[in-house]
C-alpha cells in the first residue's frame, strides 16, 4: 500500500475513533495501526485498533468495529480510497483497496523513475551517518568475510542514502602492530630465499604465495634495500594496492581510509589514555593499566597497557570512535565480523570515559554494529578451505572469478562479462542471508542459469521485460496515460500490491540494518511478475488492455532496477 494511501486510511480511522470516543465521552484513542494481513484473501489491509480498545472502552469488539465502519464510510474519499471493508473474526477490519488506490503505484513509479521509494532530506531521520566496513590488515589478500562485510556496507550506504541521509564509506586499515611486524619479516625471509616448511622459516609467518609476489616485486623495485622497515613500509603499500583492485572488482568505494598509524604519530592514543586516567577511569595491576569497564556493563575489566608498555588491540579502536565522534559523525555503523563481538563493551566504556573528560554527549550504545557470521565455500560438492594464492583461505578474487565462471583463456570483453556476472553472484548472495547467520556460498548455484539460482531469477525478471518491451516496439512515454483500470486479475492484484510495499522496505530494511529484506522483496517481486506473465498475456490485440499491462511490466522493471542498485547487483537488459 502506498504510504500516501495508508496515512490517509489511518487519519480517517483516527477520524471514526475521535468521533465515536466524543460522542460517548470515552478516553481519547491511540493512533491507529494497519497491516497487511497473512493471508492475502483477507484483504489488502487490515486494523485490529477494535481489539485493542475494547477493554478500556468498555465495549464488544465486534460492535466497536461495526461502529467504526459505519463512521468510515461516511468521510469524504473513502469510496476512492477502500473497495470494501468487512468485520472479520473477534473484530478484525480488514480493507481492500479500490482500483483506483491499487494502480496508483504504477503512475507513481512511472513519474518517480529512478528515485522512486527514496525519503527527501528534509525527513531523514539522521542528516549524516558513517559506515565503517571491511577494514582489512594489510597483511594479504582480502578474503570471503571481507567480502560479505563489502557487500552488506555497501549495501547499507545505499539503503541509508535512499532515506534522505548523506552517507560516509570508511575503511580502517591496521597498519600498526605485531601482524605489520609479522607480514615484514615473511617478505624479509622470501628475500632471503625460503619458503613455507623450511627450517629457518619464521614461526608466525604468512605462507602465502602471495609474499612470494611481494618479495620479488621488492626487489625489482627503485626502493630496493635490506632494511626491514622499507620491507614493511613496501608490503604494506604492496597490499593495499591489491586490495583497493579487488574492492573495484567489487565495485566498491570509499570516502576515506584512515590509518591506524596516524592514531599514534599525531598524539590520539596518548591523548586517550591520559584522559581515561585523568577521571579515574583506570587503574595499575600486576604492572599493567586496567580500563573500568566493569563500570559499564562489561564482564570484566579490561587491561588498556601492558606490563611491557604496549598497548592492547581496543585501545586505537576508542581514539579512532573518538575521532569519528570529533569528525561530526554521530550515526556510525560499523560492520564486522562476529569475532569482534567481544571488543564492543571496551570500545563503548572508553567511549564514556572520553566522553566524561570532554564533556561529549556521546550515546552509550554508540557506535552501532552489524557483525556478521562466517562464509563457508561449495564447489563441485565439497568445501573450499585454501587459496592457493592466500595460502589459508578463499580470497574475494577467487570467488567473483568462480562465480562468474572466468578461466585463463577468455578473451577481454568474455573475462569482463563474465567478471560482471561474478561480482553479482557474490553481492547478491552473499547479502541475501541475516548478517548474523552463517552462509553456505555455493559456486556451483552461482554458475547455473535457472531459477534455483536467486540472482538469475531476478535479473532474468528484468530482462525478460525489456525483451517484451522491445518486442512491443511502441513508445514508452505513450504509456503514461494508460488506462490502468483494465488491470483487473488476480496476478496484476498482486503484482501491484508487491509494487506498493517497495517504499515500505526500503525504510525498515535502513531502519533495522537488514539489506537482506530487500533480496528477499526482489525475489518475491520477481517470483510475482512471473505469475503475472503467465498467467495474463501482455501483448493482446485489445489496444488498450495491452497499454494497462505493459504500464505495469515498466513499473515492475523500474523497481527491479532501483532494487538492484541499492544491492549493488546490474541489471541486465538480455541474459
Amino acid at each position: 500500500m502506498l504510504l500516501a494511501n495508508k496515512n490517509r486510511l489511518i487519519e480517517m480511522l483516527g477520524n471514526a475513533l475521535g468521533s465515536l470516543a466524543q460522542e460517548r465521552g470515552l478516553e481519547p484513542p491511540p493512533v491507529p495501526r494497519i497491516e497487511r494481513p497473512k493471508a492475502v484473501d483477507h484483504g489488502d489491509v487490515a486494523c485490529n485498533i477494535a481489539l485493542q480498545l475494547s477493554k478500556a472502552w468498555k465495549l464488544n469488539p465486534k460492535e466497536l468495529a461495526q461502529a467504526l465502519v459505519e463512521r468510515l464510510q461516511k468521510q469524504p474519499g473513502f469510496d476512492r480510497l477502500i473497495a470494501t471493508c468487512e468485520i472479520a473474526g473477534p473484530g478484525f477490519i480488514n480493507f481492500r483497496l479500490s482500483n483506483v488506490a491499487k494502480t496508483a503505484v504504477v503512475h507513481e513509479i512511472l513519474k518517480e523513475g529512478a528515485h522512486f521509494g527514496e525519503l527527501p532530506k528534509d525527513q531523514a531521520s539522521v542528516a549524516s551517518a558513517m559506515i565503517e566496513f571491511v577494514s582489512a590488515n594489510p597483511t594479504g589478500p582480502l578474503h570471503v568475510g571481507h567480502g560479505r562485510q563489502a557487500a552488506l556496507g555497501d549495501a547499507l550506504a545505499n539503503l541509508l542514502a535512499t532515506q534522505g541521509i548523506k552517507v560516509h564509506r570508511e575503511f580502517y586499515y591496521n597498519d600498526a602492530g605485531v601482524q605489520i611486524a609479522n607480514l615484514a619479516l615473511s617478505v624479509q625471509a622470501r628475500l632471503k630465499g625460503l619458503k613455507p616448511g623450511d627450517p629457518a622459516w619464521p614461526e608466525q609467518a604468512y605462507n602465502g604465495e602471495y609474499i612470494a609476489e611481494i618479495a620479488t616485486a621488492f626487489k625489482a623495485s627503485a626502493e630496493y634495500r635490506d632494511d626491514l622497515e622499507a620491507i614493511r613500509q613496501f608490503a604494506v603499500n604492496y597490499l593495499r594496492n591489491e586490495q583497493d583492485i579487488d574492492l573495484k572488482t567489487f565495485g566498491v568505494q570509499f570516502d576515506c581510509y584512515y590509518l591506524e598509524s596516524s592514531l599514534y604519530t599525531d598524539g590520539s592514543v596518548a591523548q586517550i589514555v591520559g584522559d581515561l586516567e585523568s577521571i579515574g577511569k583506570t587503574y595499575q595491576s600486576e604492572g599493567a593499566l586496567w580500563l573500568k569497564t566493569t563500570d559499564d556493563g562489561d564482564d570484566k575489566d579490561r587491561v588498556m597497557r601492558k606490563s611491557d608498555g604496549s598497548f592492547t588491540y581496543f585501545v586505537p579502536d576508542v581514539a579512532y570512535h573518538a575521532s569519528k565522534w570529533k569528525r561530526g559523525f554521530h550515526k556510525v555503523i560499523n560492520v564486522q565480523g562476529s569475532d569482534h563481538h567481544g571488543t564492543i563493551a571496551r570500545v563503548r566504556s572508553g567511549l564514556q570515559g572520553v566522553a566524561q573528560k570532554r564533556g561529549w554527549d556521546i550515546p552509550k550504545t554508540y557506535p552501532d554494529y552489524v557483525l556478521h557470521k562466517m562464509v563457508t565455500v561449495m564447489r563441485h560438492g565439497e568445501e573450499v578451505k585454501i587459496s592457493k594464492r592466500a595460502g589459508s583461505y578463499v580470497t574475494v578474487r577467487d570467488l567473483v572469478e568462480w562465480s562468474g565462471g572466468v578461466t585463463p583463456e577468455m578473451a577481454p570483453a568474455d573475462r569482463e562479462l563474465a567478471l560482471q556476472r561474478g561480482r553479482d553472484a557474490v553481492r547478491f548472495f552473499l547479502i541475501s542471508r541475516k548478517a548474523d547467520t552463517e552462509f553456505v556460498f555455493d559456486i556451483d548455484l552461482a554458475l547455473q542459469q535457472n531459477d534455483e539460482n536467486p540472482v538469475f531469477y531476478v535479473q532474468y525478471a528484468h530482462a525478460r521485460i525489456n525483451s517484451i518491451l522491445q518486442q512491443w516496439g511502441g513508445q514508452i512515454a505513450e504509456l503514461a496515460s494508460a488506462d490502468l483500470s483494465l488491470l483487473q486479475s488476480k496476478a496484476s492484484d498482486y503484482l501491484l500490491r508487491r509494487l506498493a510495499e517497495y517504499p515500505e522496505v526500503l525504510t525498515d530494511a535502513a531502519s533495522e540494518l537488514a539489506p537482506h529484506a530487500l533480496a528477499f522483496y526482489l525475489r518475491d517481486l520477481a517470483g510475482d511478475f512471473h505469475t503475472f506473465y503467465n498467467a495474463d498475456r501482455v501483448l493482446v490485440d485489445d489496444q488498450s488492455l495491452k497499454e494497462a499491462r505493459l504500464a505495469l511490466l515498466l513499473a515492475t522493471r523500474q523497481v527491479l532496477q532501483n532494487g538492484l542498485k541499492v544491492l549493488g547487483v546490474s541489471a541486465p537488459v538480455k541474459m
